[in-house]
């Protein structure tokens, strides 16, 4: 038997943080049985609807790393009709983005349909580590490094902010490129980071999440994991 949130992630569906929601709000049956007790146990042979559609438990696992480029929108789909980033691979498979990037960051990102793996890198408690690299305005004061160095309130909670690099200084352009690691997903963390710091983000691009990076990857193209990448990053729990 396997815990019913799970068993939903699996499907493909969606991550376990929001079949939790959806079994909450009571979007779910099982055996025609409305179920809003998380954490209820089910087995392979019940029947399991969320919102009305019986969902399938034989969808294969897939697994892709996108360089996603300018201009893309990080979603399924777009109300604008703007391209998205599932529009750049072709696949039968419904998958979905693991977290996001704003339209104007490029860089990496993980699409799968494995909700479990979505909710390991997802969630909070794992520390998943991801780099950036960001072009800012201006040039870093001792005070703007000492306060990276110190970690920087956001929205009233405290980022780690100590593991950076300055890559670059332009005294001319009076910009700065500047490699920054954090352990967090929150919207447009980094642009506030530097935004805190009174230096706008210009460019910004995501370098690596975790072990992965933009090795043989050019902007706009993809590639499927390996089977030893998928088993490493579940080994991040």
């Amino acid at each position: 038997m396997e815990r019913l949130q799970k068993v939903i992630a699996s499907s493909g569906l969606t991550s376990r943080r929001k079949a939790e929601e959806l079994i909450s709000a009571g979007k779910v049956r099982v055996n025609g049985q409305i179920i809003k007790e998380l954490g209820t146990k089910v087995e392979f042979n019940d029947i399991i609807e969320v919102n009305g559609k019986t969902i399938s438990k034989d969808i294969p696992k897939v697994y892709y790393l996108l360089n996603k480029p300018f201009g893309v929108i990080t979603s399924t789909k777009d109300e604008k009709n703007r391209k998205t980033v599932i529009d750049l691979i072709p696949t039968s498979e419904r998958i979905y983005p693991v977290g996001r990037l704003d339209y104007d960051t490029t860089g990496l990102l993980i699409l799968t349909n494995d909700g479990e793996l979505t909710n390991l890198l997802m969630h909070p408690k794992n520390n998943i580590p991801k780099t950036y690299l960001a072009k800012i305005k201006g040039v870093l004061t001792k005070d703007d490094i000492d306060r990276l160095k110190n970690g920087i309130i956001i929205d009233d909670r405290k980022v780690d902010t100590s593991n950076f690099k300055i890559k670059d200084k332009d005294f001319k352009e009076d910009t700065s490129l500047i490699e920054i690691t954090i352990h967090e997903g929150r919207n447009h963390i980094v642009k506030k980071i530097f935004a805190y710091l009174n230096h706008p983000v210009l460019r910004l691009k995501r370098t690596k999440i975790a072990f992965l990076d933009l090795t043989d990857l050019p902007i706009g193209s993809y590639r499927k994991l390996k089977i030893k990448e998928i088993k490493k990053l579940y080994s991040l729990k």
